[in-house]
């Protein structure tokens, strides 16, 4: 069984100094591949950094919604173009948290990050706080179907799943989907068609059960994959199966 972890932050000073013990303790659960995902300049540049001297890691870079008022254009396309980048993210609305910037900046950075992504054809992770009216209507006016777009630990109901993929979006499980209060989010794992699905971590956050309240890791993906077999009525090696060809698939590796 092979799983990818398409989405977490070993680029995370929680980390710093372990990425080898980490890589160590996610194979031995069966996390043979991660995405390392940026959020401003000093993270995207660890996530590259990572993925150059370690070889199953990848990077992801953009800017968060916390940082739109950073944004650098210039430093993303330069970024983009190294081999080890596969993709732009993690990029978004996030209302719950982030009143500054306002939300007006948040959507004209996203837009302007769509906007790279469409021209130079790679897949973006999306971060989606208390703000789905906001990014479905900017989705559904952005044509990403040549590159992808990645819906980061979806937490939404069914309702709201099947108007993200009828966008055409890849639906990211974090361990929220292994929480005993995350009705809503079960039923949308169990109803997410399997040729649309991935696994992620986010880690150092949202840590999956039985672990819940310690620090994620990478390796903790395979508590993700096991919670939506549960909910599927499918074995563990299924759910791993189709969501690392999912990844490298979205990825284009």
């Amino acid at each position: 069984m092979k799983i990818f972890d398409t989405h977490t932050h070993l680029n995370d000073p929680t980390f710093s100094g372990n990425t080898q013990q980490y890589i160590d303790n996610a194979k031995e659960l069966d996390v043979d591949e991660m995405a390392i995902i940026g959020s401003n300049e000093e993270f995207n540049i660890e996530a590259i950094r990572l993925a150059q001297n370690y070889q199953p890691l990848h990077a992801v870079v953009g800017w968060h919604p916390e940082f739109a008022k950073e944004y650098n254009e210039e430093q993303l396309v330069n970024q983009i173009k190294l081999p080890e980048v596969v993709g732009i993210g993690e990029i978004g609305l996030d209302y719950h948290w982030e009143e500054d910037p306002e939300p007006k900046i948040q959507k004209q950075v996203l837009i302007q990050q769509l906007d790279v992504a469409q021209q130079y054809n790679m897949p973006v992770s999306i971060h989606c706080r208390d703000a789905f009216d906001d990014m479905y209507e900017i989705l559904k006016n952005h044509d990403m179907s040549k590159s992808g777009i990645i819906m980061h630990s979806f937490n939404g109901d069914v309702e709201w799943l099947n108007k993200f993929l009828d966008l055409g979006l890849w639906i990211s499980y974090s361990g929220v989907v292994s929480f005993k209060n995350a009705p809503e989010v079960h039923e949308s794992a169990k109803e997410t068609p399997l040729d649309r699905l991935l696994v992620e971590t986010d880690a150092p956050y949202l840590t999956p059960e039985p672990y819940r309240g310690h620090t994620n890791q990478p390796a903790y993906t395979r508590y993700v994959v096991d919670a939506i077999a549960k909910y599927k009525g499918i074995t563990p090696s299924e759910v791993a199966e189709h969501t690392f060809n999912n990844a490298h698939q979205v990825y284009n590796l």
